[in-house]
C-alpha cells in the first residue's frame, strides 16, 4: 500500500445529493480544544491543527444548515444514519483531500470517486452523540486501511439528507496529523484510494458543472483522472466557497453524466 495513489452497508448515494442550481450540504460545530485518546473515544480538537486550516474551522463554526442544503433531515428522525470522513491531509503539493474510486464491477455507482464512509453500526453509538465520529473513522480504516490513531477529528458538517436513498449522512472533518500508507482494502469494493490537492480543487481548469440526464445539475472536479461529482463534489464545493478558498469557475462548462449514473 502506498499513503495514497496520486464492509458493512456503504450509503450509496453518490447520484442522490442535491445537485441543482445552488449546491446544497445542523448547525456546523468545531470543538472546544479537547483531546482524548483512542480508549476515550474519538473527540473534537481544533488544538494544534496547521494555520491553513483555520478558514475550514470558521466555516464549520458558522455556517448555517440552509446555506448548504433545501434537503435537510427528516424532523421524525427518520432515515439511514451514516457518516463520512473529509481528511485534509498537507502532501508535497500543500493541502489535499483524502479520496477513493469505487470498483468498477460493483452495481450502484459504479468507478465514482467519494469521501471514506458508509452507515452507523450499533457499536458505534449515539448517531446524535460521538457514533458518527466512530463510524466514519471505522469505515475509513476497513476501506482504506487508514490508521485512525493518526488523525484528529476538528469539526462536524451539518447532517445531509438523501431523500432517495433514505440516508442522513454527517461529514466528519479530520486532519490527517499522523499519515499512514492507505490503499484499497477490498479491490472488490474499492479501485483505488489517493490524494487530491487543494491547488487543483480550486482551479478553475479543474472545475465544471455535472448535468444528469434528468435535468439536475451541480459541481464537479475533474482532478487526478477522475469526475468527481454528486455528494462529494457538493461538499467539496461548499467547503471551498465558505473556507474563501473558491476561485472564479465557468459554471456554464458542462459535463454530461450518464442516465445510470
Amino acid at each position: 500500500m502506498t499513503r495514497a495513489s496520486h464492509t458493512h452497508d456503504r450509503y450509496e448515494t453518490q447520484g442522490e445529493y442535491d445537485i441543482q442550481d445552488e449546491y446544497d450540504i445542523k448547525d456546523g460545530c468545531a470543538a472546544d480544544g479537547r483531546r482524548g485518546t483512542p480508549q476515550d473515544g474519538p473527540v473534537l480538537s481544533t488544538v494544534g491543527l496547521p494555520g491553513w486550516l483555520d478558514p475550514v474551522v470558521r466555516a464549520v463554526e458558522t455556517v448555517r444548515p440552509r446555506q448548504l442544503s433545501r434537503f435537510l433531515p427528516p424532523e421524525d428522525g427518520t432515515g439511514r444514519q451514516s457518516a463520512v470522513l473529509v481528511l485534509f491531509g498537507e502532501g508535497e503539493r500543500g493541502p489535499e483531500l483524502l479520496l477513493m474510486e469505487r470498483a468498477t464491477s460493483l452495481r450502484s455507482h459504479a468507478g465514482q470517486p467519494s469521501f471514506p464512509g458508509g452507515a452507523l453500526d450499533p457499536e458505534d453509538g449515539d448517531p446524535a452523540d460521538d457514533g458518527p465520529l466512530r463510524a466514519a473513522l471505522r469505515e475509513a480504516e476497513e476501506e482504506t486501511g487508514l490508521d485512525p490513531r493518526g488523525v484528529q477529528l476538528f469539526g462536524v458538517l451539518p447532517k445531509l439528507y438523501i431523500p432517495v436513498s433514505h440516508f442522513v449522512v454527517t461529514p466528519v472533518l479530520g486532519w490527517w496529523r499522523e499519515p499512514t500508507p492507505v490503499g484499497a482494502v477490498d479491490p472488490n469494493e474499492t479501485a483505488r484510494v489517493f490524494t487530491v490537492p487543494v491547488a487543483d480543487l480550486t482551479d478553475s481548469a479543474n472545475r465544471a458543472t455535472a448535468v444528469h440526464p434528468m435535468g439536475h445539475r451541480g459541481p464537479a472536479f475533474l482532478v487526478e483522472s477522475a469526475l468527481v461529482w454528486g455528494f462529494t463534489a457538493g461538499i467539496i464545493d461548499r467547503l471551498l466557497h465558505y473556507a474563501g478558498w473558491e476561485r472564479p469557475w465557468d459554471r456554464d462548462r458542462q459535463v454530461p453524466l450518464d442516465w445510470r449514473a
